[in-house]
């Protein structure tokens, strides 16, 4: 029996649909789809199709509620290019935020990236300790990802964190390539390098007059007829212009200035996927410690399929073969829980923890007894309380295994000693020292980070 939905005796509750609703309230529902849904659901009717293409709506709604709280889309390529594109642009940016480190060597380059969003770009920093004895890490620009007023990326790279973003002086266009998710590759751009050097050398300005300017602009700017063109131009009007000169000096330092720019050589960096801890991997994550020789330094911790640990130090330390070691390794992951033996205690308890120097206590030398001895009093007090204890050891024979027993001195036994806060420590038996890991992110953020390039 069919029911009247115009009826109100009708006991049965009436079908709404979802042309029913007002447009801003299908707008909401509809930016909870990502792309290929609203595609699919565009095809059901002229309506939806309309509505899934308003891009001044739809998408618009779509990028505020992914990334508004993030960066401000209406900035994005000064307010000029289709909300689509960005979505699309951003979604792909995306997974770029968070750490990255240089897979193999480099000369002057991080080994360690961190990417986030900016008001209207992506901006990926350089993380870097600042200074010995303390925490606090260096943050300093290396590439900028941003759009243009066509919808074009403009990748710019800083190589020495000096230049201002703003002006793309001293700075080197490059293409940010991406294999997979979690690989990506910065080349340098020749192509936008050699149009910006075409577009810088090919004005005559005020010298020249405007009559150059009609010419240049006949062709695509940066082609070969363009430079050639500009170059002829300029050859024979520069020997009757007021000024001519001034202009041909100008041109010589910008020559001058390029040919000192480095040429960027290619560049791979991978994701660091688990950047923190959780309840059943307390160890997992990026964290920071304070060597014996009161140098910050980053370690990578990361659980393996079989219940194993390894914990390896991020950067180019000078030792031969340190690049390929682990600093521990573990083939159990089962933490020895309170109450501890008291061999165990007594090992903690004759250890030295590492921590940043203090205005208000003098500095003792590690080699000095009496030195070690008032530190050790100092820093006793303030040692963590131990929730477990993991048996570790390190040594170049668990990684190359062409390498077993010629570098036997660098097999170690250590511990590690997880604090009731979730950070932890971890020493070798062969040392008198722990090196306490800190947080390098909360809630996103990089913890004590410090531009220097805006002091």
């Amino acid at each position: 029996m069919a029911t009247n939905l115009n009826d109100p005796n009708s006991s049965s509750s009436s079908v709404v649909s979802f042309s029913d609703f007002p447009e801003d309230v299908q707008l909401c529902i509809l930016s909870f789809l990502g792309p290929s849904e609203i595609a699919t659901f565009a095809c059901t009717s002229k309506r939806f199709l309309s509505l899934c293409t308003n891009d001044a709506k739809l998408w618009f709604t779509l990028c505020h509620r992914r990334w508004g709280s993030e960066t401000q889309i209406t900035k994005w390529g000064q307010g000029k290019i289709a909300f689509k594109l960005l979505y699309n642009t951003l979604h792909e940016w995306d997974n770029l935020i968070g750490f990255w480190r240089r897979c193999g060597s480099g000369t002057g380059t991080p080994s360690l990236l961190f990417f986030e969003w900016g008001p209207s770009f992506l901006s990926g920093s350089r993380v870097s300790a600042l200074q010995p004895g303390s925490y606090e890490v260096a943050k300093v620009p290396f590439i900028r990802m941003s759009l243009s007023e066509e919808g074009q990326e403009v990748n710019l790279l800083d190589p020495d964190g000096q230049a201002d973003f703003d002006s793309e002086n001293e700075l080197i266009p490059v293409n940010l390539s991406f294999m997979g998710k979690t690989h990506f590759v910065v080349e340098e751009n020749q192509f936008r390098r050699s149009s910006s050097y075409a577009n810088l050398s090919g004005g005559g300005g005020d010298d020249c007059g405007g009559a150059g300017e009609d010419l240049i602009g006949s062709s695509p700017p940066g082609s070969l007829p363009d430079r050639l063109v500009t170059e002829i131009y300029q050859r024979f009007a520069n020997r009757t212009s007021p000024g001519s000169e001034r202009s041909r000096r100008q041109r010589r330092k910008e020559k001058e200035r390029l040919a000192r720019m480095r040429k960027w050589e290619p560049e791979h960096f991978v994701k660091i996927v688990n950047c923190s801890p959780s309840p059943s991997r307390p160890l997992q994550g990026l964290w920071k410690g304070i060597c014996d020789d009161m140098s910050l330094a980053f370690y990578l911790v990361a659980y393996d399929d079989i219940g194993g640990i390894a914990c390896r130090r991020l950067g180019d330390p000078p030792e031969r073969f340190s690049t390929y070691a682990p600093v521990f390794w573990t083939s159990n992951a089962a933490f020895l829980e309170s109450p501890f033996p008291l061999e165990e205690e007594s090992l903690y308890d004759s250890r030295i923890h590492l921590q940043p120097h203090n205005d208000t206590h003098e500095q003792f030398d590690f080699s000095s007894d009496e030195g070690v001895n008032q530190v050790q009093h100092f820093q006793l007090p303030d040692i963590e309380v131990v929730n477990g204890i993991l048996h570790i050891s390190s040594s170049y024979d668990l990684v190359i295994a062409d390498l077993a027993g010629t570098i036997n001195s660098r097999s170690a036994e250590g511990r590690i000693w997880l604090y009731h806060d979730g950070t932890f420590g971890f020493g070798f038996l062969r040392d008198n020292f722990v090196i306490d890991m800190k947080h390098i992110v909360h809630d996103g953020c990089i913890v004590n980070a410090v531009n220097p390039s805006a002091d």
